[in-house]
């Protein structure tokens, strides 16, 4: 048995949580394990798997999940599954500073709901893993009381949150007595779930199975063949979905759901070792460069552009939606504003940052906070959020490393966020230059300069993002970059080559670029359906960019990506990454492609 080491690390919100160490105990592979338990479990039961999978030279990881095992806290629950997937981030952020452990070296191996964790954490944050191996993930759990999942989404709406008891008792999870018996003796077995966590699951579960077209990390499924706890379909389709070009699923036969810990464990055990020598042997990772002309989301926005047949009750649906948008909906101010300027233009944009309900009558002002409370505007106050924190954070890193803070936003809008994110750190500023393509919003953003009293530091310029020369020629040479909405709006990956191109040229070695994206809309045909664009009144139709796509454009041009925020569900990422130090190959590519 290899012993462990204990330790802790501290989450983003200063959570301590519990984790355990297994050293190598041979010279050391060029590979770490991370393992990710079940749900009700903890770190202790997976002793076994480190000893069994056999790999003396790889050193092995494992936490106790938040609100699980040896963490302080109440039992089972966690304020949110996007808080728990954050947790991953942190953790893994930590392992590769304080164990060198190396992204692109890292294999995890998770159960359960710890497999649903891991899926949705290589989704939402695009880490460059070696290998992503999923065993019975808990993508629909069974609920054998007759309709439980609406019952609890009920309960939940009126009296709050509260926990559930696990129905499963240890005998349906493994044929093997000593697992039986040492589940139901294990004191730290965490029964309840918190309901807002297991809602949660379901609503992540589903997400991640539709868009498992995004995760490209070579990857292997191994389902229980009979499983009394989650469902195999949803497991099925998330396979058939999967994007990446190196997957194998593997069906074991009369294996109940503690698939690594049933009585037969040994055959989930060599198909595991015998993925990681496939994988180390050499999978290539597809280039995402040119996703706008073959990838899946240029299909799904090929489709998007095209009507529904006349038969369509979506399509009637659609126009029912549109038409009460434009007449009863003009009442709302946010939504008349979205009919006057485009619904993804710098003034709704502002107008949803201020998120002040106002409109003609009482029904107006009802529809209008409707409006503004919908999952998409909640999203974008969320990323303003984030991006005020990660501007922060980059003008406290070049502050640090002696470097002058100046800051651009080549597609500002009104300007009111980086100007709110720079409310506490106005005096660290050198200068700051806002710049969008759009007269009145160059216009409301100088007022908003002026009321603010900045006009000594900060200008508004009008300017072309796409532009890679007019960036590339910027003056005073900014140190921090944002890019904030715009990249989201155009599908092509062309034009985002070049302004990355030009912006890479602009800011110097170690200088940064804060960037945001839209890896997954839920109301994405509903918007294309229903909703106008600035771009002349066309149709707002969106082309999804995969956080891999978009991390990979970024670094094409010379970035390394340092850290990222995503929102509850998945919509809008923020991401700042460092302006590497460019080889004479690279400065002469960039300024080919700057000038182009």
């Amino acid at each position: 048995m290899r012993q462990a080491l204990e330790s802790r690390f501290t989450s983003f919100d200063g959570q301590a949580l519990f984790y355990r160490h297994w050293p190598a105990i041979t010279t050391p592979a060029q590979r770490a394990i991370l393992l990710l338990h079940r749900g009700h479990e903890h770190s202790g039961r997976l002793q076994h798997v480190v000893d069994e999978l056999d790999l003396a030279d790889t050193p092995v990881f494992a936490w106790d999940a938040r609100g699980h095992g040896r963490n302080d806290g109440p039992r089972g629950f966690s304020p949110s599954i996007g808080t728990t997937i954050r947790d991953l981030e942190e953790f893994v952020r930590h392992l590769q500073a304080e164990h060198g452990v190396r992204i692109d070296q890292l294999i995890v191996i998770a159960q359960s709901v710890g497999a649903v964790l891991a899926a949705s954490w290589v989704h939402d944050y695009a880490p460059r893993l070696r290998a992503l191996i999923l065993a019975a993930p808990a993508f629909k759990v069974k609920l054998y009381v007759p309709f439980a999942r609406p019952s609890l989404r009920l309960m939940h709406k009126l009296r709050g949150n509260f926990f559930v008891n696990s129905y499963v008792k240890a005998k349906f999870l493994t044929h093997d007595a000593e697992r039986i018996a040492s589940y139901n003796s294990d004191p730290l077995i965490t029964r309840p779930i918190s309901a807002n966590i297991l809602l949660a699951l379901y609503d992540t579960a589903e997400r991640i199975i539709a868009d498992a077209g995004a995760i490209t990390v070579p990857t292997q499924l191994l389902i229980s063949g009979a499983d009394f706890v989650v469902h195999k379909a949803p497991q099925e389709t998330f396979f058939q979905n999967l994007g990446s070009p190196c997957k194998e699923r593997h069906e074991l036969p009369g294996f109940y759901h503690d698939t690594l810990g049933e009585r037969d464990r040994a055959l989930a055990f060599d198909k595991i070792r015998a993925f990681i020598q496939r994988v180390e042997a050499g999978v290539a990772r597809p280039s995402l460069l040119a996703a706008d002309q073959h990838g899946y989301t240029a299909q799904e926005f090929n489709r998007l552009q095209q009507p529904l047949p006349a038969l369509s009750p979506k399509r009637w649906n659609f126009a029912l939606t549109r038409l009460t948008l434009a007449t009863l909906g003009r009442l709302s101010d946010g939504i008349r504003l979205g009919w006057q300027t485009g619904f993804d233009s710098g003034s709704t944009l502002d107008y949803v940052y201020r998120n002040q309900a106002s409109g003609i009558t009482p029904l107006g002002r009802l529809g209008d906070r409707v409006y503004l409370d919908s999952i998409g505007w909640r999203g974008i106050r969320q990323r303003k959020l984030h991006l005020q924190e990660l501007i922060s954070l980059a003008v406290l890193e070049l502050e640090q490393a002696g470097m002058p803070v100046r800051l651009v936003d080549i597609a500002a809008g009104h300007g009111r966020y980086v100007l709110d994110a720079l409310s506490t750190n106005a005096d660290r500023v050198e200068h700051l230059q806002l710049r969008d393509y759009s007269d009145i919003n160059v216009s409301a953003g100088r007022k908003l300069i002026a009321q603010r009293g900045l006009q000594g530091k900060a200008r508004f310029d009008q300017g072309d993002a796409f532009d890679g020369a007019d960036l590339a020629a910027l003056q005073p040479r900014p140190t921090l970059a944002i890019v904030s909405g715009l990249y989201e709006l155009f599908p092509g990956n062309a034009g985002i080559r070049d302004s990355l191109a030009g912006l890479a040229a602009a800011v110097p070695a170690g200088g940064y670029l804060v960037y945001t994206n839209q890896p997954w809309h839920p109301q994405l045909e509903m918007i294309a359906r229903t909703l106008t664009s600035h771009r002349g009144g066309s149709d707002w139709v969106m082309r999804r960019r995969t956080q891999e796509e978009m991390d990979q454009l970024v670094a094409a041009a010379g970035f390394e990506k340092i850290c990222q925020r995503i929102d509850e569900w998945g919509i809008f990422s923020v991401t700042i990454a460092r302006r590497l130090h460019a080889t004479p190959h690279q400065r002469q590519t960039v300024q080919a492609q700057a000038t182009a």
